[in-house]
């Protein structure tokens, strides 16, 4: 079988829960790497650069666009958000299964360039769950709060694009269907050409 790790991409209204379920997946499974996004957005209490993102200038975030050192970016509620290239590669040629918390427009830029990497859109029960969640976060004004459900609304125009939909209404749920699609990932046929030629082969000989 194929020892090259996956591309697994996470997307998901703000507030649907979906880096606390990653997180817990990480925390639970141990073959997965998380790859950090670049963002021009500064940090939130409690979050440190290198850990939950690089934290770079505009000029900083143009520079890498000019390198191609980022495998997507996109911007979001007026920041910058992109993918790092080199780590993302780097893990996968180890074996590990890379995970990437993007948004919807830098999920389907991936899925375009990428069409082997997996696509899974994390969602709460109801939409006014998902509001009581962005509220009970205690983090951001109203008015962003606003600002994130009209996103919403313009993203689930987007959630047919992925290959699967997540409810996250029971966490430690959600968590072990995350990761059982994952590893399904690893079985598909694509992923495996060489092992079943190998098959073939060998059953030539017999």
């Amino acid at each position: 079988m194929s020892d090259q790790g996956i591309l697994v991409v996470v997307s998901g209204f703000s507030g649907a829960g979906k880096g606390t379920l990653i997180k817990t997946m990480l925390e639970k499974h141990h073959n997965y790497a998380l790859s950090i996004s670049a963002t021009t957005r500064a940090p939130r209490e409690g979050e440190e650069d290198g850990r939950e993102y690089f934290f770079v200038s505009r000029d900083k975030f143009r520079q890498m666009i000019e390198e191609e050192q980022l495998i997507e970016y996109a911007q979001y509620v007026n920041n910058y958000y992109g993918t790092p290239r080199q780590y993302v590669f780097q893990q996968m040629a180890d074996g590990r299964d890379v995970v990437l918390e993007i948004e919807i427009q830098g999920a389907l830029k991936i899925k375009e360039r990428f069409p082997e990497a997996l696509l899974v859109f994390v969602m709460p029960p109801s939409a006014d769950e998902l509001k009581r969640r962005l509220v009970g976060r205690g983090t951001e004004s109203l008015e962003i709060i606003d600002k994130r459900l009209h996103r919403a609304a313009e993203e689930a125009a987007g959630i047919t694009s992925y290959d699967y939909i997540l409810i996250n209404d029971n966490m430690e749920q959600c968590v072990e269907e995350m990761h059982q699609l994952i590893q399904m990932q690893h079985k598909r046929v694509s992923g495996n050409l060489d092992f079943i030629e190998q098959m073939k082969s060998e059953l030539k000989k017999i």
